[in-house]
């Protein structure tokens, strides 16, 4: 949401957290499936013209149900396809690293879209680079909840995060996806720990990069969207909780109106 304000602020968003139900990386895919489903068809029923699921683990388990669900009607995105995208444009050595919660790791869909987009997109750029790229996956099951207790600069999570990104480094790693939104947070101190030569990529800021082009290519989705600069807030749990997690991703205050879906 941060990255969209910034760079399409001229649009109305209406947002939903899923609070009670988050973090979504512990689910099983059928119950990811319905909290989705629902999610969705309670946006719907509020006018929205564009729906972006922007959780990794919902992209990765969810956004093709959805999609087959509502045919295009409206229109839904996910966060996945335009971070593999700049990964495989970006890698130098064709090493990619992608850390996640477990249900992204587990649904293998960062996998499933690196083969997919590979061919296409990834020219080695060093005569030392690999002639296939090489995919190095780290369930971080910690971080959301250190982030989400606003423990962002805290030892602990320091320590977890040398944990969780030793294997990537030690595999010489020079392109890491952050396959989580939560994860951005933390980027000062994973590209510290990963160290200069790697490249970090956020999938909320690529996925916000690749808005323009879809817009070009969808003229039609693009003037449906209504232009007044609204913000609706919605959650599914504790509104006080909401504003203090969702200001502290957004940098301003908010109001959320909790909501039964």
């Amino acid at each position: 949401m941060r990255e969209y304000l910034k760079k399409y602020p001229e649009y109305d968003y209406m947002y939903l957290g899923d609070q009670a139900n988050a973090p979504y990386g512990g689910h099983s895919t059928e119950r990811i499936n319905k909290l989705v489903e629902q999610n969705v068809e309670f946006l719907i029923k509020k006018g929205c013209k564009m729906i972006i699921v922007a959780c990794n683990t919902a992209s990765a388990d969810a956004l093709r149900h959805v999609q087959q669900i509502y045919k295009g009607k409206p229109t839904i995105l996910g966060v996945l396809v335009p971070a593999v995208e700049e990964a495989l444009r970006s890698t130098r050595f064709g090493n990619i690293g992608v850390i996640g919660t477990r249900g992204t790791i587990n649904s293998s869909a960062y996998t499933r879209e690196l083969k997919k987009y590979e061919a296409d997109l990834y020219k080695p750029k060093d005569k030392r680079a690999n002639k296939e790229i090489k995919m190095y996956l780290q369930a971080c099951p910690l971080l959301v909840p250190f982030v989400e207790e606003g423990m962002i600069k805290s030892v602990v999570t320091r320590m977890m995060l040398k944990k969780y990104l030793r294997p990537l480094k030690h595999a010489h790693v020079d392109t890491l996806i952050l396959g989580c939104t939560h994860y951005p947070l933390l980027k000062k101190e994973i590209r510290r720990i990963m160290g200069k030569n790697c490249k970090i990529i956020s999938s909320a800021a690529s996925a916000t990069d690749a808005i323009g082009d879809y817009f070009e290519r969808h003229p039609d989705v693009e003037k449906k969207l209504g232009k007044k600069g609204t913000r609706t807030y919605y959650t599914t749990d504790c509104p006080e909780r909401f504003e203090g997690l969702g200001g502290r991703f957004l940098g301003e205050k908010i109001s959320g109106q909790k909501v039964e879906i």
